[in-house]
């Protein structure tokens, strides 16, 4: 059953030594993400699932210390997937896509606990009823399942966005950050994967993957960040 979850954004700007110059300019979005992991923390899951957006390569399940790096960024630092403990990474198995590298950082700098933790990348076509199918997935069973969901929203919010701009990207923002922000299921379920990916929202996927999860939970949510730098949308939402 799902006790928790934590909807944050995925830019690998988040992290500081990717950001450079500019990391100072996220501060206070690092700090909701930080704010929204403690939620998980203290509901005390058996397990925590990072879920993200993945490209093709990228889907399907990671187990406990898989690893990832944002060398592709730029920057020599590597991550994994849940505490040191006893795990470490498969042989030759596949590394994080950057949406989970994000969410292993966020966990690290958390200082996350013993909580097993697993990773799922989903991609960002996946129809809305199976995004819904893998999330109810997830939450079956007695064990208490906490969720970390990565995922922007519309990259087309400014003329300097880098998708640039789309008059619609507004009002889907808004519509996401308001179910976000009270755990609505519904609303996220209605949310449309062609306007979605139209607005290059990331995130649409992996927020109906938790609706589904979430659909008889009875979590309250709240909203603790929601902007959009860079004309890109950044939400963080927790539900408890």
């Amino acid at each position: 059953m799902l006790v928790a979850a934590a909807c944050c954004p995925c830019p690998p700007l988040l992290v500081p030594e990717v950001a450079s110059g500019a990391a100072g300019e996220l501060e206070a979005l690092r700090a909701a993400c930080m704010d929204a992991v403690g939620v998980l923390a203290a509901a005390r899951p058996d397990v925590l699932v990072v879920v993200g957006p993945a490209g093709q390569a990228g889907r399907g399940p990671y187990p406990q210390g898989a690893g990832g790096s944002f060398r592709g960024f730029g920057v020599d630092l590597a991550v994994r997937l849940g505490p040191a403990g006893d795990a470490a990474p498969e042989p030759g198995g596949r590394e994080l896509p950057p949406s989970l590298a994000v969410g292993a950082w966020l966990l690290e700098r958390a200082e996350w606990n013993g909580t097993p933790v697993e990773g799922l990348g989903v991609g960002e076509p996946l129809a809305g009823e199976r995004c819904a199918e893998a999330g109810r997935e997830i939450a079956a069973g007695q064990r208490r399942v906490a969720l970390l969901v990565m995922g922007d929203g519309s990259a087309r919010r400014t003329q300097k966005a880098p998708g640039y701009h789309d008059e619609r990207a507004a009002g889907f923002d808004a519509a996401a950050a308001r179910a976000l922000g009270a755990a609505d299921t519904a609303a996220l379920a209605a949310l449309d994967a062609e306007l979605a990916a139209e607005l290059q929202a990331t995130g649409r996927a992996c927020w109906q993957v938790a609706a589904g999860a979430a659909e008889d939970a009875a979590l309250r949510g709240a909203l603790l960040y929601n902007e959009a730098p860079y004309g890109v949308g950044y939400f963080v939402a927790t539900w408890s």
